[in-house]
């Protein structure tokens, strides 16, 4: 999807074990190559749990670097349950990132309590606002994904990263999202066959993802709090395909007072108190004085 996309130039398979083979997709470890700008690249691993990571691996990971002659090679791991702060066993690989993908927070909901349980873990103002919605009339879907349901979502978010200051992506990201990962949902709130919002999700037997979302501007409709019956709506239908946790993708640091964040962080406290941190990142620098440079540059654009 990535590469259809255009976010990365190329991917790779490096197998977890001597025995794992290509075919076996378990037993893979997938690595983005990605432009850094001036015709150079880095190598990037998303989302793998630090147990699986061995010194066979990473020496692995050092040989595709310079293989492929990138300046550096980035892993970002991801633990719901227990992660260790601690260096890997490679010391050219040490705690640092260049840029980060995975947000070291999140909030999440375990899936396995049941829904009395969840509701009871939520701020009163959750609960209360999730009523209100149905109150309300607000009126929860899944929707085909069509172009012109695509291109429908599409327009909104523009009008909600003017209005909320955040990038978004093309619509031809949105289209290759969506049409790629199978077990992703386009999710629509209306209120008297007006559409007020859009979601996407993505809901697997392990992990359910909320991804993307986009609002309408109109006092009128935000005033509904349909965002808040349209996570409930999520959570359950991920409950139903039994998923096991429901990740609300990235938080606010605790002690980051001033972050971008914080103003979405608070929506999503208000419908779980599970706030974890579940991401480090490692980085093996192959190229030092590129490496610096490009850092330096990067620092300096800011």
């Amino acid at each position: 999807m990535l590469k259809k996309s255009g976010q990365v130039s190329d991917f790779f398979e490096v197998a977890l074990s001597s025995s794992s083979t290509k075919e076996e997709l378990e037993g893979a470890l997938y690595v983005e190559k990605r432009s850094i700008g001036l015709k150079q690249y880095w190598l990037f691993i998303l989302g793998i749990e630090k147990e699986k990571i061995n010194k066979e691996i990473l020496e692995k990971l050092k040989q595709l670097t310079k293989k492929e002659n990138c300046i550096f090679c980035q892993i970002e791991t991801i633990d719901y349950t227990s992660l260790q702060l601690s260096p890997l066993e490679e010391r050219e690989f040490k705690i640092w990132y260049y840029k980060k993908f995975i947000t070291p927070y999140t909030a999440i909901i375990d899936l396995t309590k049941s829904e009395d349980e969840i509701l009871a873990n939520m701020k009163p103002k959750g609960r209360y606002n999730i009523k209100l919605a149905r109150k309300k009339w607000v009126e929860v879907q899944i929707v085909e994904k069509t172009e012109e349901n695509i291109r429908a979502y599409y327009d909104l978010m523009i009008e909600t990263t003017s209005r909320d200051g955040f990038a978004g992506n093309s619509l031809e990201y949105y289209k290759t999202f969506l049409s790629t990962l199978e077990n992703s949902k386009l999710i629509l709130a209306k209120k008297d066959w007006v559409v007020i919002a859009w979601w996407i999700f993505v809901f697997d037997k392990d992990i359910s993802i909320y991804y993307y979302w986009a609002s309408t501007s109109k006092k009128e409709y935000r005033n509904l709090m349909a965002p808040y019956l349209v996570q409930w709506e999520a959570i359950t239908y991920a409950k139903s395909i039994w998923s096991k946790v429901y990740d609300f993708l990235w938080v606010a640091s605790p002690d980051d007072k001033d972050s971008s964040l914080a103003w979405v962080t608070d929506f999503k406290k208000k419908l779980t108190k599970d706030i974890r941190k579940v991401s480090e990142s490692y980085i093996f620098v192959n190229k030092k004085i590129k490496y610096f440079i490009i850092n330096t540059l990067r620092k300096l654009k800011r």
